[in-house]
């Protein structure tokens, strides 16, 4: 429809991935050096993970046109599979002839090790590709790393490409995966672009559809790079919706305003499930607009008080009948308490982050529109956690846990460590409480709010585009933390990625080429004597 009014050949923004509109970040470049270097390996499994929409089916396409001709692929687009439909599934890819009468899990392990064999003694490589791993059942995993098991004396026979969202790392932390996870010989998680990536993703795709024209203002792409946070897919949602509008308009050159109306248009009605972010957010506003009520109603109350009086005249024997039930009902709230989760009772988000709030000696007003916001004009910044108790206790610092009854309704806790008696501490407000691990397992979900201390207002992580400032700083702390010579850098370099590594691989965190927030409340953690900590062992 607005080809013709922007001077374009084809639609610049479209979802649908075509290759001519190809765009490699430097993070797109490094995540396909990293998983070509895993496929050189002798290992079985390489990890690929990243945010929906980051570009990880443009990683998979790419690293598919560039393996050896001599090389077997089978790839798996639906992995919410048993392992015996798995098993087929990879037979149906290879395009292997099996027994459709015999389907057992030895009979097509035995048929996908004969080919592998047989491939092997060909002179050829096999792979096997699975997207969307992160819905891979853990007893699949575990089915996948035994046809691994097959190999020479120097190669595996078969090659394992894994590529998810960030729930498959978390996934692959579990007990019973751990020998799948020794097996991971290169992984990389692929992150949103940066600003000055957006920017240039943006120019990119307009200058293959045949316009070289500069069509977004830098405030549209400013406001571009903070609605999608990034994220390929959402930027073309936008970009799309933007050049719609502008046409419209007859306006030739995308503004701010057309992009926060874009926005409104193509993003705002996606809502997946609510982060706690936003439901700190929405609580807020619900106990403003509820406080207008009670004001109101105190008002009429009043100019009402005499009828209000015979309304609520009650027998003394009533009142003795109605405390007697509200007694026996606090007494069954209290049992069905102690089975939703043993001894916590539940409470909201927004005291929880008061509470928390406390603890930083900030007294959080949570009638406030955003009080996360609010927390910024004292150095302070919320962070969603998402992860592990182990990775929790890492960042060493107390937080809200969002947990979950039998019956699917989520509550919250402040979680204050643990005591010498390997007992999780939570705050009530009122008590502490004390209960097991494997009871906050059945009711914990890995979510958890954190409030911390960036070392810069709105930063939440430090990586090459970084100011010069950050960098520096990223550089001092690591070097006092590591006891090693400090240097003055003028960029991100490697000595520095090194020094960042060593410190994620003694702390137990993920590796990665840049410092992200739950590296950076790590490493605040040791420097910033006022914050908070968590009680007991870590």
């Amino acid at each position: 429809m607005y080809k013709g009014f922007f001077g374009l050949t084809e639609i610049p923004f479209s979802i649908a991935p075509n290759p001519d509109f190809l765009f490699m970040s430097e993070r797109h470049k490094e995540a396909l050096a990293h998983l070509t270097f895993g496929l050189n390996e002798t290992g079985g499994f390489v990890l690929l993970t990243g945010e929906v929409g980051t570009g990880k089916t443009t990683i998979s396409r790419c690293l598919l046109d560039n393996i050896p001709d001599k090389t077997n692929v089978a790839f798996v687009l639906n992995p919410s599979l048993t392992e015996q439909e798995l098993l087929a599934t990879i037979c149906d890819e290879f395009k292997l002839d099996y027994d459709k009468n015999n389907l057992s899990i030895k009979a097509l392990n035995d048929t996908i090790k004969a080919f592998l064999l047989s491939n092997h003694a060909e002179g050829k490589n096999a792979l096997l590709m699975i997207d969307e791993a992160q819905h891979l059942r853990p007893e699949v995993l575990e089915q996948l790393r035994l046809l691994t098991n097959l190999e020479t004396n120097t190669k595996k026979l078969l090659q394992v490409i894994l590529i998810g969202q960030p729930e498959l790392q978390q996934l692959l932390k579990r007990q019973e995966l751990r020998q799948l996870a020794q097996r991971i010989t290169a992984r990389y998680h692929l992150l949103p672009l940066n600003k000055h990536q957006v920017a240039e993703y943006i120019r990119h795709r307009l200058k293959i559809a045949g316009c070289n024209k500069a069509l977004f203002t830098k405030s549209a792409i400013n406001e571009i790079h903070k609605i999608s946070q990034g994220i390929p897919r959402l930027i073309n949602l936008l970009c799309d919706r933007a050049l719609l509008g502008a046409f419209v308009k007859q306006q030739q050159v995308i503004d701010k305003k057309i992009v926060l109306i874009a926005a409104k248009e193509s993003i705002d009605y996606q809502d997946p499930q609510q982060s706690l972010l936003t439901k700190v957010n929405l609580l807020a506003a619900t106990v403003s607009f509820i406080c207008l009520l009670v004001v109101y109603f105190v008002i009429n109350t009043q100019s009402n008080e005499s009828m209000e009086a015979k309304t609520l005249s009650i027998s003394s024997t009533d009142v003795e009948v109605k405390a007697k039930q509200d007694d026996l009902e606090s007494e069954q709230l209290n049992i069905q308490t102690q089975h939703i989760v043993d001894l916590i009772p539940e409470q909201d988000l927004l005291t929880n982050l008061s509470n928390l709030s406390n603890k930083w000696l900030v007294e959080l007003d949570i009638a406030a529109e955003q009080p996360c916001l609010d927390l910024i004009e004292y150095g302070l910044a919320c962070y969603e956690f998402n992860g592990s108790l182990k990775q929790l206790n890492i960042l060493n610092l107390p937080s809200i846990l969002e947990l979950y009854s039998h019956d699917g309704r989520s509550f919250y806790s402040l979680y204050l460590g643990s005591n010498n008696r390997n007992k999780l501490i939570l705050d009530t407000s009122e008590k502490q409480i004390e209960i097991e691990q494997t009871t906050l397992d059945k009711y914990w979900r890995g979510k958890a709010l954190i409030v911390w201390q960036p070392p810069a207002e709105n930063i939440i992580n430090i990586d090459a585009d970084s100011d010069i400032e950050l960098i520096q700083w990223l550089e001092t702390a690591l070097s006092v933390e590591l006891n090693q010579l400090r240097r003055k850098v003028s960029f991100f370099d490697k000595p520095l990625q090194l020094k960042l590594n060593q410190f994620q691989n003694k702390l137990g965190l993920s590796l990665t080429p840049y410092a992200d927030t739950m590296s950076l409340i790590a490493l605040q953690q040791k420097f910033v004597s006022s914050s908070p900590k968590l009680l007991g062992p870590k």
